[in-house]
């Protein structure tokens, strides 16, 4: 056993555990507590798993569950942006792209170089994989939201307009699960708990 490399690699598998209070806007199913980003993480990867049918295209599994992994790990130093946060948008990239550089630089030089492209493989979203990991990191808080009664949306006052806007890439990982996530929109809409306009 390589001591230095196996001591790198420790530290960032301890490093990565402060995901777990990195805390979403999106409440459990149930009206539970909110969720934590490497929950959030954990779900994406049984759903891919589970929905891999309805990709637009064959994907390497293993791959994208592993991109779901680590997609927002960066969030242990630049936190999390909600989805709807337009201020926080404006700064989101460069704050994320200093935490990859930090967080996987922990990690012996290949494995930093494997989960980075990785990282940034997500967000470029071009591949079948990145596309299809996309379509569930969005469809994921879609179901809870809507299991909940809409309750994040009515809490932060969200539009038709601003869901639609995030959902618009849905369809190029899954014409399936795009189809289905205007459906929950537009019904969220008649019951009230996403805003016309």
């Amino acid at each position: 056993m390589d001591k230095e490399r196996f001591e790198k690699q420790l530290k960032f598998i301890l490093e990565i555990d402060k995901e777990k209070s990195v805390l979403r806007q999106t409440h459990l199913s149930g009206h539970g507590r909110r969720e934590n980003d490497a929950e959030h993480a954990w779900h994406m990867c049984v759903m891919i798993y589970l929905l891999k049918e309805y990709a637009n295209r064959e994907i390497d599994i293993a791959k994208t569950m592993m991109m779901a992994l680590i997609h927002d790990v960066v969030e242990i130093d630049a936190g999390d942006t909600y989805a709807y946060d337009t201020i926080g948008a404006v700064t989101q990239k460069e704050r994320e792209e200093k935490a990859a550089e930090r967080i996987f630089g922990l990690l012996p030089e290949e494995q930093k170089t494997e989960l980075k492209n990785l990282f940034e493989e997500f967000e470029a979203n071009e591949t079948m994989e990145a596309k299809f990991a996309h379509a569930i990191d969005n469809f994921q808080p879609l179901l809870l939201n809507n299991s909940n009664g809409g309750s994040d949306w009515r809490e932060h006052g969200v539009s038709k307009s601003q869901v639609l806007k995030r959902h618009s890439i849905t369809h190029l990982g899954s014409e399936k699960l795009g189809e289905y996530s205007y459906r929950l929109i537009d019904e969220n809409v008649k019951k009230g708990n996403i805003k016309e306009g």
